[in-house]
């Protein structure tokens, strides 16, 4: 019996698969638990309008991704930070403290996670900071490190 799954299914397929099982393990597992439906042609057809109507979603995610990373590109953020001796820095930042600068200065919501940041900020200056808005795209967020 061809089955298409509507779940992933450990050892037999990923969500939207069609797979092939025995009539009983389709009747007594996958059909009562409401793993998968039976692969006929309506059910291929719902399936095949669920694709087409998630790539629409992703294509239009990932425009909106680049037009915000086109945005982010032209802005930047300012921090201040105390100077210890010789004019180093006294402490670092860190991505949680330009995620809440990003939101006051430039009113955008940046979450921290998204944040490329292998570790804190701990010199005074422009910095580039990688920001993962999307699995194809990254945008560049220049934060000044500035003397208070």
């Amino acid at each position: 019996m061809e089955i298409v799954l509507l779940e992933d299914v450990k050892a037999l397929g990923k969500k939207g698969q069609i797979v092939k099982v025995n009539d009983g393990y389709a009747r007594n597992f996958i059909l009562p638990k409401k793993l998968g439906v039976e692969a006929t042609s309506r059910n291929l057809n719902d399936l095949k309008l669920q694709k087409a109507n998630a790539a629409k979603i992703a294509a239009e995610q990932l425009e909106a991704a680049k037009e915000l990373a086109a945005k982010i590109a032209e802005m930047s953020v300012t921090l201040k930070m105390k100077a210890g001796e010789g004019g180093r820095a006294f402490g670092s930042v860190s991505g949680k403290e330009i995620a809440a600068a990003a939101k006051d200065q430039l009113n955008l919501d940046i979450d921290k996670k998204k944040l490329v940041l292998p570790e804190p900020l701990k010199t005074f200056g422009t910095h580039e900071v990688p920001i993962k808005l999307h699995k194809d795209v990254t945008a560049k967020l220049a934060v000044k490190v500035v003397e208070a």
